[in-house]
């Protein structure tokens, strides 16, 4: 255990910043770890709390009522989301769907991203920010501009859930956003 006795609230939270960012870049990126979620690879472990940060902080904005200004950063998160599809139904006991939908969604810097198999009958197409907040469940789907077609992929976006744990249903409509 490190020696934190003789420091302050912040300079814990900065030091244990800095440990972590030593080990991770040390790290193999496939080595498994384990945490308390199930065990995933080093690389998918960071972007998983890459997630959970950027989550968690939208709680703060939404409480503040203000927008959050965002960056091609959250290509991670997307990518995290897009990855769990199958886990969304897994986690519910419920059967994964055939094929995931067809992901086409604009980054903030208005660069476009794209998943799966293209596709004009099962989509997920839009704003990458906002599906971003459904995936990490921190906005109802019905609060996003994103435009859904088919079943699976509306299935997905209604419960969609891209972090560990029991299930989880998203927020209702209008509950976490507060526009002044």
């Amino acid at each position: 255990m490190k020696n934190y006795d003789d420091l302050g609230v912040f300079e814990i939270w900065w030091k244990s910043c800095l440990d972590v960012h030593k080990a991770y870049s040390e790290a193999d990126p496939k080595r498994r770890v384990k945490w308390a979620g199930p065990e995933m690879s080093a690389r998918s472990s960071i972007t998983a709390r890459q997630m959970e940060t950027w989550a968690h902080g939208h709680e703060i904005f939404d409480c503040l009522g203000i927008s959050r200004r965002e960056e091609d950063y959250i290509e991670n998160i997307v990518h995290m989301g897009v990855s769990t599809f199958g886990w969304t139904f897994v986690n519910r006991q419920l059967p994964v769907p055939g094929e995931a939908p067809y992901v086409s969604l604009i980054l903030p810097s208005g660069k476009f991203v794209s998943y799966n198999e293209e596709s004009n009958s099962s989509f997920v197409k839009g704003d990458a920010v906002d599906f971003c907040q459904v995936v990490t469940q921190t906005r109802n789907i019905l609060d996003t501009s994103l435009k859904i077609k088919g079943e699976a992929a509306r299935q997905w976006m209604n419960l969609a859930q891209c972090f560990a744990g029991r299930p989880e249903d998203p927020p209702r409509r209008g509950q976490r956003y507060i526009k002044l």
